[in-house]
């Protein structure tokens, strides 16, 4: 049985690590070509050689890229479009938290404005040259390939709540990258050019990790999750392949929060989760 993006191909950055690497591996199962993009090539690299082994009868690269950089966003676009031929899926899901954020008293401008070049300028490239990349992907009917594409931006639960242990401009970037994942999914609607965020709540990656370096930090923020855990990145990866194939195909402007229910709770339940959280596909 032909998998759910087969004949196609997708950009994911920050695929390094976290939901990048989870997402990259569970597409390639799916069938796609993928170009793991991210800062530190030797991640990509283990990330695309993971999946040679796996699935040998797809396509994947490895590119480094500075999301903060126009031209490195323009050029892995590129080559995307040069290696596969089409780009059907475009990913920008990499983002820092960086641990001198704070509130608005105490985060230095150099902060806000590095979170702001990689968090929003950086998804807002990586918007522009797909577009333009997939308003001249060929069409093939008999593989089902069509113009157009689906773009995911990852934003985060953030974006919607706010939080008393601050994290300033990370929340800002995030509610921009949701604002503008809505615009751009109006503006191209009609081009068969879907946008749509995905939102994680808290997830037990080096991200977050990093940043909640403490016991103390870390239980700050479970005793308001209704599912008494962090979520895993492959759960994002999951929802990201949702809205990369056919099946999300009238979706767009669209938030989607893998979140373990947590904007949907006023009060959590008390006892320990009766299920253990689900594998990564990385090992």
């Amino acid at each position: 049985m032909p998998g759910r993006l087969q004949h196609r191909s997708a950009l994911i950055t920050g695929a390094g690590s976290g939901i990048g690497l989870e997402s990259s591996i569970l597409f390639a199962s799916e069938g796609a070509n993928v170009l793991l993009v991210d800062i530190n090539i030797e991640a990509a690299q283990k990330g695309a050689a993971i999946i040679t082994q796996r699935y040998p009868n797809v396509k994947a690269i490895a590119a480094k890229a500075d999301v903060g950089k126009e031209e490195d966003v323009k050029s892995v676009v590129d080559k995307a479009v040069k290696e596969f031929g089409r780009l059907d899926v475009m990913f920008n899901n990499a983002g820092i938290m960086h641990p001198a954020d704070d509130n608005a008293l105490n985060t230095e401008e150099r902060i806000w404005d590095l979170t702001m070049q990689i968090n929003l300028k950086g998804v807002w490239w990586g918007c522009k040259y797909a577009i333009l990349a997939m308003r001249e992907n060929p069409v093939d009917e008999a593989k089902g390939l069509h113009k157009g594409g689906s773009i995911i931006n990852t934003a985060s639960f953030v974006a919607s709540m706010g939080a008393a242990t601050p994290q300033l401009a990370y929340t800002a970037s995030k509610g921009a990258v949701l604002a503008m994942s809505r615009e751009l999914a109006m503006v191209h609607a009609r081009e068969g050019i879907r946008v749509n965020s995905i939102s994680p709540g808290p997830l037990k990656t080096p991200l977050l990790m990093d940043f909640l370096n403490t016991q103390e930090k870390r239980d700050r923020r479970l005793v308001h999750l209704p599912m008494g855990r962090f979520g895993e990145a492959v759960e994002v990866a999951k929802g990201a392949l949702f809205l990369a194939t056919d099946e999300s195909s009238y979706m767009t402007g669209f938030d989607f929060k893998v979140d373990g229910g947590l904007s949907s709770c006023y009060v959590t339940p008390v006892g320990e989760p009766a299920l253990s959280p689900p594998a990564s596909l990385i090992s």
